[in-house]
């Protein structure tokens, strides 16, 4: 290393986009620095995907009691909020100081505060400038700026999952996997009413509109109120609670609440790392990065929600981050990014999934396939565990017999989902699928009897 540099890599943003390639670097020998805004671990493990499944796992006892009475199982299930967070903190309070711990024990210095880039090779943080050979950026994502007056009384989706009470009358704003899944936890931890204000036709754009037709039914049977085409145009704050004015078709509509929830989506964090000091160039969708992972400064790579490239998941991340971090310590691009099938599951109850292509895309790109298309609320699977909702979607290509894509809701669904991905990344034809033996009753084995 030179001695103009203080490390050879460091890497900013200290989650699963990051973590990974700054081991990779440490391991070969390389002095690295991981740095932080907040305690290392990001979104998933801290303030996403983990902790929202501490809460539904919680929730989905109350689901089955609901789903199993009448049929032996005399239960009155609900749930205590306060337990329920602390439970979700015997995992969220241990995690910042095992990942740090694991990174210094790997030798990589780590370090915490807003990291902004003041040249090609330098970046200022807390007061000091570091300089490195490399950098890799991996900063993830921010809940998206509404512009809208009152704005500044939404409650995130970091703060939800830390409320150390639950209030009685919640409104999310937005219908997409945030507003959806919080909503479910909401209503089934006792809030009396709990509302989803989505602008679009439907909530959840990417996923089956049969599927989430029958979600849809779902979420209005549970006793959430699921607005469509319902614009959020003012938060206003009116003593202990919260006026909200929404837009429809039919006419402007006040929703009042004890809080709002921003449930409209994510956008790359990246506002306060100065990239154009670095010569890295970005977009609305983030960071550009080429197939190997690198931005338009060569020696600056970038992986996960942050950057331009794939879906917005923690796998993806995760994948990214390895590709990077191959290139990294070849000093050449030796790896390309190459997405399989990947699979993707909103985790309401009823869950839905889906991998590969949407029936409107398959009939955009022109392609010959039958749709597999039924309610499965009948069969075993469902029957057994009481489930009022559940079915599938599959596309199955006429010449080839290779599933284009998969489209599940009901239990089971976010393994099943997987399986599917497996086949369509082993290239396995329906016959194929068909001809497999699996353990017999599980949800695996309904997998034959949907393609």
């Amino acid at each position: 290393m030179s001695g103009a540099h203080d490390y050879d890599l460091i890497v900013i943003g200290g989650g699963t986009g990051g973590n990974g390639v700054a081991r990779m670097a440490a391991n070969a020998g390389w002095k690295v620095a991981s740095i932080d805004s907040e305690p290392h671990g990001g979104t998933c493990a801290l303030r996403g995907c983990d902790p929202k499944k501490m809460l539904i796992a919680v929730t989905e006892g109350v689901e089955w009691a609901a789903n199993m009475k009448g049929k032996g199982l005399e239960a009155q299930a609900s749930v205590d909020w306060p337990d329920m967070i602390a439970f979700k903190r015997t995992f969220t309070d241990v995690m910042p100081g095992r990942i740090e711990a694991g990174l210094e024990k790997a030798g990589i210095d780590v370090l915490h505060g807003e990291a902004r880039f003041t040249g090609r090779d330098s970046i200022a943080l807390n007061g000091e400038t570091l300089r490195a050979k490399h950098f890799h950026i991996a900063t993830g994502a921010r809940p998206m700026t509404l512009s809208i007056p009152g704005e500044q009384h939404l409650t995130t989706s970091t703060e939800f999952l830390d409320l150390p009470e639950r209030p009685d009358r919640i409104a999310f704003v937005g219908g997409g996997f945030i507003a959806m899944e919080f909503a479910h936890i909401a209503k089934r931890a006792g809030a009396s009413e709990v509302t989803v204000l989505e602008m679009m036709d439907r909530p959840l754009g990417p996923f089956d509109p049969d599927l989430v037709g029958m979600l849809v039914e779902a979420t209005e049977d549970l006793g959430i109120d699921l607005r469509t085409q319902a614009k959020v145009l003012e938060i206003d704050k009116q003593g202990d609670e919260y006026a909200v004015t929404v837009e429809r078709p039919t006419g402007t509509q006040t929703v009042t609440c004890d809080m709002v929830v921003h449930g409209t989506g994510r956008v790359p964090n990246i506002d306060g790392l100065n990239l154009a000091a670095a010569g890295v160039e970005y977009g609305r969708r983030g960071i550009k990065v080429d197939a190997a992972m690198r931005t338009t400064n060569p020696t600056i790579f970038a992986a996960g929600d942050c950057a331009d490239s794939g879906l917005k998941l923690t796998p993806v991340s995760a994948a990214e981050g390895r590709v990077a971090g191959k290139n990294l310590l070849a000093g050449k691009d030796v790896r390309m990014v190459k997405y399989p099938p990947i699979p993707s599951v909103v985790f309401t109850l009823p869950m839905v999934a889906t991998v590969g292509l949407s029936e409107a895309a398959a009939r955009e790109q022109g392609l010959k396939f039958d749709v597999h298309f039924e309610k499965t609320d009948g069969w075993y699977s469902s029957m057994r565990v009481g489930a009022k909702w559940s079915g599938y979607k599959v596309l199955v290509e006429q010449d080839t017999g290779r599933i284009l894509g998969a489209h599940l809701i009901g239990p089971g669904s976010e393994e099943q989902i997987n399986l599917f991905a497996m086949a369509m990344g082993a290239g396995q034809t329906a016959n194929q699928i068909k001809a497999m033996i699996f353990a017999y009753p599980s949800y695996a084995s309904d997998i034959g009897s949907m393609v």
